[in-house]
């Protein structure tokens, strides 16, 4: 009888698995991946689709095909609890899905509790297949508006510094009628990132349209957020973009997690409490080798995830996987230009711009060969 492997995400991880499974498949296993969605947008490219440089399909890789090609079946499905003695997973459909082996590659979520009314009134990055569906209706809104709109986007860190700067491209580049202001938080611009980034992104935001508050949001209303500080600001959209964080249910299953939620693996990306279960990406946290939450691990880390779940399935002894300590990270700055960091290094221009492009297609045309160019 075959055993069962089940791939709870569409995650850049799995999607590494999959292409090593489509290479070499699997022997006496049946392959199953659940996701929210039928396809994977690649968070690299979204400052970049929201600026205009991109068209949708551009960003984006289908994962039947790419299930397909590792002879996995597809369901489209959220997960919403485990049963770790029974080895079976329930979704919101009520489709039970039993697996022998379990890997975890779900993309982060955002703490809804964080700030009061963010559930309510903001509109979330993550899970990004959300937020593209929610950014087209308002391009749809503001677009040719008899006045403009005030955009506020709360989060400091690379992702909200990444989105305020495309909105506001895209702002002063279409008919798109949005004023963007960023309210970083108490720790100020960019706090995780060197100083050296700082002083490059700084002086940009403004020049690009973009108004910076180093305030603290306390609340978020249906027009309004109210600052530790300042008081009130005005505003007709929030977008909430402070950072992951876990997902409830693995916690609640018995999965062993860190202090965060996140779920807790080895070296061999293996749960620390269910040998049976493997996580990576956004969704795990490495206690030994604590990284950043970057799509960069996640991506380096597919290879041996697929390796090791190989090796789970066949009995063998598994592989040790070491995250690099140092990863290149390239920013979006609005305008096609970009920053690039590289441990202490930071650089910046049009060219940083054309070599995140190439990687950024290079790793789309590797996932989905037929993505337009």
């Amino acid at each position: 009888m075959s055993q069962q492997l089940l791939l709870i995400g569409g995650g850049h991880a799995h999607l590494a698995v999959l292409e090593a499974f489509a290479r070499k498949p699997l022997r006496d296993a049946d392959i199953t991946l659940v996701s929210r969605f039928d396809s994977s947008f690649y968070s690299g490219m979204l400052p970049g689709w929201v600026a205009g440089h991109y068209r949708l399909d551009q960003c984006t890789i289908p994962l039947p095909p790419l299930a397909e090609r590792a002879r996995a079946t597809f369901f489209r499905d959220r997960v919403i609890a485990v049963d770790l003695v029974e080895r079976v997973a329930y979704t919101q459909s009520g489709a039970p899905l039993p697996f022998d082996v379990l890997s975890i590659n779900t993309g982060p979520e955002i703490d809804r509790d964080a700030i009061r009314g963010l559930g309510e009134h903001a509109l979330s990055l993550r899970p990004i297949e959300k937020f593209v569906e929610a950014w087209q209706r308002l391009e749809a809104r503001f677009s040719g508006a008899p006045r403009a709109g005030t955009l506020t986007v709360v989060g400091g860190g690379a992702a909200g510094v990444e989105i305020a700067m495309a909105i506001a491209h895209r702002a002063v580049t279409s008919a798109l009628r949005l004023k963007v202001q960023l309210i970083t938080g108490r720790r100020g611009l960019l706090p995780a990132l060197k100083a050296g980034v700082r002083k490059r992104v700084a002086p940009l935001l403004p020049k690009i349209g973009v108004r910076v508050i180093e305030d603290e949001v306390v609340a978020i209303g249906a027009d309004r957020v109210q600052l530790a500080r300042a008081g009130e600001l005005p505003t007709d959209v929030t977008v909430a973009a402070i950072g992951a964080a876990a997902a409830r249910w693995p916690r609640d299953c018995g999965l062993r997690c860190d202090a965060r939620g996140f779920i807790a693996v080895n070296s061999a990306l293996q749960s620390l409490s269910h040998p049976f279960v493997f996580a990576a990406g956004d969704c795990a946290s490495m206690p030994d080798h604590p990284r950043a939450k970057s799509g960069v691990y996640a991506l380096h880390a597919g290879p041996m995830l697929a390796a090791n779940l190989r090796r789970a399935l066949a009995g063998r002894s598994l592989r040790r996987h070491i995250p690099q300590p140092v990863a290149l990270y390239l920013l979006s700055a609005g305008a096609r230009n970009a920053i690039g960091i590289w441990g202490p290094l930071t650089f910046e221009g049009e060219r940083v711009w054309r070599w995140k492009d190439r990687i950024d297609r290079a790793h789309i045309a590797r996932f989905n060969p037929d993505a337009p160019r």
